[in-house]
């Protein structure tokens, strides 16, 4: 076990982490490719619809809600990015009038706490997104009890977007996944394909938060928020930039 006490300090910045493992490498080049993709979309579309609407009195009627929609995926994936690259701001005035054994407690403590939230999430996130995905939710109020028994109309995965066209190279695959039996072909992209992103991302960060826990034991990382020294980190990443 690594020495917690030697190593307490600011986290690093997301410049600073450093995979160890081929697959470590390759999964957090495809999370900052998606984070950046989705960031890089929102700005696009924005961009093109300000540009029709002011330069030619048009514009992209899908154009707010998929903005929306890509947005709200990047933050949601952005949390349990944070999570793992240690990012996340919080208050540690605490933390720095304690012991480093006592910092570790703590950390622990607000691990669990995280860890309890984020599984309750889970439930929740499921529960909201599974009739559109045409599956049963879950019974019980706080854990999982089992599932419930869903009648044909209980189903919705005929609901659409309110504007966002059905792309025609994807009708395959999404109506094969969320149209019900019996429902007309989707003029409108259903709402089960962007919500989707509700489960993935809270099991991510469900996810992350179980292997922040692991590093804390084993003392390879000393809590789940990036220090009050904010600018010492910034500081640090442009430097190592620079090189």
């Amino acid at each position: 076990m690594g020495d917690f006490s030697n190593n307490w300090g600011p986290p690093k910045m997301s410049a600073s982490y450093r995979p160890k493992t081929v697959l470590g490498r390759l999964v957090h080049a495809f999370e900052e490719t998606v984070i950046a993709t989705l960031l890089g979309l929102m700005v696009l579309v924005t961009f093109v619809n300000v540009v029709l609407r002011y330069g030619f009195n048009t514009g992209l009627i899908w154009g707010l809600e998929v903005t929306l929609a890509l947005f709200a995926w990047l933050v949601l994936f952005g949390i349990a990015y944070g999570f793992k690259i240690t990012m996340h701001l919080g208050v540690d005035a605490l933390l720095n009038t304690v012991t480093s054994r006592a910092r570790r407690v703590l950390s622990l403590i607000a691990l669990a706490i995280c860890i309890a939230y984020a599984a309750l999430l889970m439930k929740g996130a499921y529960d909201y997104w599974a009739p559109f995905a045409n599956l049963a939710p879950t019974t019980g109020r706080w854990f999982p009890t089992g599932f419930e028994e869903m009648k044909p109309w209980d189903y919705r995965g005929y609901v659409p977007t309110e504007r966002v066209p059905m792309p025609e190279i994807l009708r395959g695959p999404i109506e094969f996944l969320f149209l019900p039996e019996g429902e007309d072909p989707y003029e409108k992209l259903p709402v089960a394909v962007p919500y989707t992103m509700i489960p993935v991302a809270v099991a991510l960060m469900l996810y992350r938060l179980i292997q922040v826990g692991i590093r804390i034991v084993t003392g390879r990382q000393q809590g789940l928020i990036v220090s009050h020294e904010a600018e010492d980190a910034v500081a640090e990443t442009a430097a190592e930039q620079g090189h």
